[in-house]
């Protein structure tokens, strides 16, 4: 089921630089979250596991069952829209997983996905948007008139975006000390560009959904790309500062405007 892969070159440096020891793997089946079963198989390829157990209090009423999950005192790794990597710190040491769903895909993409996981894990940022937002998610919930899924997706895109802001200085450190790297992340951000251009209108006509709008634009956050409003106000000092209470504070604002609009 876990398949140890070796990083080497700029990848292997950025292991070192930022998450010594981290181990990654080639997933043999593809998930979004790794069934308990599973994941206890882990203890043959890591030193020790040590899950995460969030507070069943910060989940409302109607939420995704994957809140529960987390909430609860069995290992939980990996969930809905972590896409083809996802990392863990719930193991020592820490563990990157390669899921199948990447098959075919440009093997430099591939690296810097590895990379972008191992650059998150050493920064210590949390490893779901529920350990991001805390009792806050409430809040976020009450903000925003979106059904429990979609308003799972925002949080998380929401958490993407803040991730991105530390981790993009990262990445464009690389322009000099890992250029494959580099030349990855900016051609991803170059692909993002022109889906960005109609995004504020496409929300507003209803061509796109706003969590699907959110979920784009906060992606695009670790790229450095210019985001259209009203995501935009997320690339900010501000945001980077104040983390949560900004978050919320945007999305009640923020669909203030649009039920005004």
């Amino acid at each position: 089921m876990f398949d140890r892969r070796t990083p080497a070159g700029e990848v292997a440096a950025v292991r070192d630089g930022h998450a010594p020891g981290a181990l990654v793997f080639d997933v043999g089946r593809d998930f979004e979250t790794l069934p308990p079963a599973v994941a206890e198989n882990l203890l043959a390829v890591v030193e020790s596991v040590d899950p995460l157990e969030y507070d069943e209090a910060w989940i409302p009423d109607g939420a995704p069952e994957t809140l529960s999950k987390l909430a609860s005192d069995t290992l939980t790794i990996g969930a809905p829209g972590d896409g083809g990597v996802c990392w863990t710190r719930q193991t020592t040491p820490p563990a990157v997983f390669v899921k199948p769903r990447l098959a075919g895909s440009p093997e430099g993409f591939v690296r810097f996905l590895i990379a972008e996981a191992l650059v998150e894990i050493g920064l210590g940022v949390p490893e779901h948007f529920l350990g991001f937002f805390g009792d806050a998610y409430r809040s976020l919930d009450e903000a925003v008139p979106l059904s429990p899924a979609d308003t799972y997706q925002l949080a998380a895109a929401l958490h993407t975006a803040h991730v991105g802001l530390s981790t993009r200085d990262v990445f464009a450190g690389w322009a000099d000390t890992a250029t494959d790297l580099h030349a990855e992340w900016d051609d991803a951000g170059g692909r993002l560009e022109p889906r960005l251009e109609d995004l504020s209108r496409d929300v507003a006509v209803g061509r796109t959904e706003f969590a699907d709008a959110a979920e784009l634009a906060c992606n695009a956050v670790k790229h450095g790309v210019e985001l259209p409003t009203p995501f935009d106000a997320l690339d900010t000092v501000a945001y980077r500062e104040h983390g949560v209470e900004f978050a919320v504070r945007w999305a009640e604002k923020t669909f203030e405007a649009l039920e005004d609009a």
